[in-house]
């Protein structure tokens, strides 16, 4: 049996804009109260499962959801490593507008587009694609690394940069991608076989194979 590690994904909780249900990006917004909840649910979830070390982004919301998340498991201590890199992707002239209304203001067709699409960016900010290239070299310079030593890694970030690892790890077209929605709060948990570079392997993220993929309980509806 070869070496292997656990990557355990998890948004974070709802934000004080998710509640709004306006577009948020790389506005610093807090959680909701609701959303402190889900942290605290996604911590006992994790209880059980060991954490060497986390990652996360530097937006609020993000960061208080690891806290959280770490208070409740019992794993506070862990080495924990901030980068924008994991930033949510970035809404551009769309942040801090309300989704319904910017629906009716640009159509609904057109919104879809620029929240749905791979490459398509909204007004001055970034597409999935976009976003994906600069999550996938932080993976592999901080990430990566840490895995390969047998580490089990918690990233706690958000619903679009997680999508673009999930991509790599699930190996996901451009099209399946687009139907993939991460909710807040629910961890994604791979436990991964640890291999040679040169083996195969996930083709973005070599030296990594997925031995299996299990998606815990999220919090309960409100």
């Amino acid at each position: 049996m070869g070496k292997e590690a656990r990557l355990i994904l998890v948004r974070h909780g709802e934000s004080v804009w998710n509640k709004e249900n306006r577009f948020t990006g790389w506005v610093d917004v807090d959680l909701s109260p609701r959303g402190e909840e889900e942290a605290r649910f996604a911590g006992k979830q994790l209880s059980a499962y060991p954490v060497s070390r986390a990652f996360t982004s530097n937006l609020m919301r993000a960061q208080k959801t690891l806290a959280l998340i770490l208070e409740t498991s019992g794993h506070l201590g862990v080495p924990i490593e901030k980068s924008e890199a994991l930033n949510e992707r970035h809404y551009g002239d769309l942040q801090g507008l309300n989704k319904s209304e910017t629906a009716k203001k640009y159509g609904d067709e057109q919104v879809h587009i620029w929240r749905r699409s791979y490459d398509v960016a909204p007004p001055g900010g970034e597409s999935l694609k976009m976003t994906k290239d600069r999550v996938l070299p932080y993976v592999h310079a901080s990430i990566l690394p840490a895995l390969m030593r047998g580490e089990d890694c918690l990233v706690v970030a958000h619903g679009n940069s997680l999508r673009a690892m999930v991509m790599e790890l699930d190996r996901l077209t451009r099209e399946q991608i687009l139907e993939l929605n991460i909710p807040t709060a629910t961890p994604i948990v791979y436990r991964l076989g640890i291999l040679s570079p040169e083996t195969e392997s996930i083709p973005g993220l070599p030296g990594i194979t997925v031995l299996e993929k299990k998606i815990l309980d999220g919090p309960p509806p409100c």
